[in-house]
This record gives structure tokens, C-alpha cells and sequence, in this order.
């Protein structure tokens, strides 16, 4: 019965403490509430009969009726609460990703490219008032998923990039161009860019600062990522013969000044991850930084519950009167 229920004024629980001192109160008092008459012998009297000793039970009904009552004071009652949100901030967000080979260094762990795409993975899924898009580059560029609220789609995209999709090298204007040309049709309140890269532009027939221009012109914000560890990595030096990738120690080129300045032109800003921890908190500090402002609205429904007591409570009244007036006329 009382499974969910809340009381409104619990306050009046309080009144239970009149039960154990009624019970007190009858205890010491019963005997001189019945009549007596005195007489030389009881012989013939059937003074333990059944009536007689179930007297009790018409007080045991007032107490019983006296606790629905005070239960029915307190107001119980169900909550149900719906809610509704509203995005009053929605931002679209392109993620730029290199996918050169480079990105098969082992300075992270498996490589970069998986370390990025189980981070960039994370990001996504926090973002469910969002729309995202996926732009992958290396020697070209492409869409690989226009922005769309649909994070399934996001995330099995983001699966699906691999290395060979394009002709290698790092063409960062192209990247950032591309990006650019997602959201420049965005009704967003905010755009942001994420692009991140391990190398420097070294492909592409768009200059990375014509791109950030671009962004400027759009009003979208480019957060860079500089993608590898400090000195020399594991990378990719060579084939083998079977066409599998040899490795080999080769230092870590990553044209910081650029990235910096694309960042500072658009209103974003630079990150540096050397290490699967430091990307994880870059892309949880973007999180923080890009806010989607979300207004939710509750409405409570109470149904009250005091009614079955109120009507338990007279039902009880109701047969202690009628006992009363009728089995234990005579007793009492």
C-alpha cells in the first residue's frame, strides 16, 4: 500500500505517541469503567464467558481507527514527476582528423590513431545535445559524416577510419578547409572545429591560415591538437615485403607555431597530448570548455492517498459502535 508514498506533513507522526499512552491509560482504568455489584457468592454466574474477555477489542478498534487517522493527517501521497529539456544552446562540432601514416606511431598505445578514436569516441558520447561531424585527411581531405544529432552513425564512422582511405602526407589547410565548409550553413548558436594532426603541412593546395580565415569568416572556432610524444616515436620508416608497415625510431615533427596560430586567430586554442592519459584530458577539458546550455523543466502530479485511511478509519468506528450497541450491550 505504502510502497512509492511520501508524506506532505510528516510532522503529524508525532501523534502516534498517544497510542502506547492510551494503552497505559486503559491498562490501570478498564475495571472501574464497568459496573460492579457486590454479592455474597458468583455460583451460577458464567462470568468467564468468550464476550466477556474479548471486551478489549472494541478499544483495540478505537486505537486502530485513532492510527488511520493520525496516518491520514500526515498525508501520503505519490509523486510522479516527467520531465522535459530544451537545448537553448546547441553547438555543432566538427572533429579533423589526420589519418596519415604517421598516425601508426606507437608513442600511444596501441598507436596514436586508436588511442585517438577510443578518446574522440568518449567526447561523442557525452555530447548528446550536439551534432558531429567526422573529417578525416592526410594527403587530401574528406567528409567522412556530414554533422548529424544521430550518435550511432558518429560513432560507427569514427570505427571505420583506418589508414588508406587517402593518399599519404599531411595536408592541414585542406583538413581545416573541409571542416570549415560543414558548418559554414550552421544555424548553431556556436561552431566549434576540433582538428587534430602529428605532423606538419606538408600537402594540400589550400594554406592552412586561407582555412583559419575561412573559419574567422563563419565564426568557427578551432580547438588544434598536436598528436605525439617529445623526441622520437615508433613510426612507420618502410614496406615490407608482405606490404605490412617496418618501424622504425623517427623524430616527432609537429609544426606547433601553426596550430597555435590557427587556434588564437579562431578564439580556440592549443593542446599538446604526448600520451594517451594527456589526450584523455584534453578532450575532457574541450567538454568543459564548450558548454551546451540544456534548460529542463519538471512538472510533479500528486495523487493523494489519505482518502482508504479516512474510510478504514470510519469502517473501524463504525463496528466498535456497533459491537458496542449490540454483543457487548450488556457487558458494558
Amino acid at each position: 500500500m505504502f510502497k512509492n508514498i511520501e508524506f506532505a506533513n510528516p510532522e503529524f507522526f508525532w501523534l502516534l505517541l498517544l497510542l502506547p499512552v492510551a494503552l497505559l491509560w486503559y491498562y490501570f482504568k478498564h475495571k472501574d469503567q464497568v459496573a460492579s455489584l457486590k454479592i455474597s457468592s458468583i455460583k451460577g454466574f458464567n462470568v468467564n464467558s468468550l464476550i466477556s474477555k474479548m471486551r478489549p477489542v472494541l478499544f483495540a478498534l478505537r486505537l486502530l481507527a485513532l492510527a488511520a487517522i493520525i496516518m491520514a493527517l500526515a498525508r501520503p501521497q505519490t509523486e510522479d514527476i516527467s520531465t522535459r529539456t530544451k537545448t537553448t544552446k546547441g553547438i555543432d562540432i566538427v572533429m579533423a582528423i589526420d589519418v596519415s601514416s604517421s598516425m601508426l606511431a606507437r608513442d600511444l598505445k596501441p598507436n596514436r590513431l586508436s588511442a585517438l578514436k577510443k578518446v574522440a569516441g568518449e567526447f561523442i558520447e557525452k555530447r548528446p545535445n550536439d551534432r558531429i561531424g567526422l573529417v578525416g585527411y592526410a594527403g587530401e581531405s574528406y567528409t567522412k559524416t556530414p554533422i548529424t544529432s544521430d550518435k550511432s552513425i558518429v560513432l560507427r564512422a569514427l570505427r571505420e577510419i583506418t589508414y588508406g582511405e587517402l593518399e599519404d602526407g599531411t595536408a592541414i589547410g585542406m583538413g581545416l578547409a573541409t571542416s570549415v565548409n560543414r558548418l559554414k550553413e550552421s544555424k548553431a548558436i556556436s561552431k566549434v572545429i576540433i582538428l587534430l594532426t602529428d605532423g606538419v603541412n606538408n600537402s594540400g593546395f589550400i594554406e592552412p591560415n586561407t582555412a583559419a580565415n575561412l573559419a574567422i569568416e563563419f565564426g568557427i572556432k578551432t580547438y588544434t591538437i598536436g598528436l605525439g610524444t617529445n623526441g622520437n616515436a615508433l613510426s612507420p620508416i618502410a614496406y615490407n615485403p608482405d606490404g605490412t608497415f617496418r618501424y622504425g625510431m623517427r623524430q616527432v615533427e609537429i609544426d606547433e607555431k601553426l596550430l597555435k596560430e590557427i587556434a588564437t586567430l579562431t578564439g580556440g586554442k592549443y593542446f599538446r597530448a604526448t600520451n594517451n592519459e594527456k589526450l584523455e584530458e584534453i578532450y575532457d577539458e574541450i567538454n568543459k570548455l564548450e558548454k551546451t546550455e540544456i534548460e529542463e523543466f519538471k512538472y510533479y502530479k500528486y495523487e493523494e492517498k489519505f482518502r482508504p485511511l479516512i474510510l478504514l478509519a470510519g469502517a473501524l468506528l463504525l463496528i466498535e459502535w456497533a459491537l458496542r450497541n449490540s454483543i457487548f450491550k450488556s457487558f458494558i
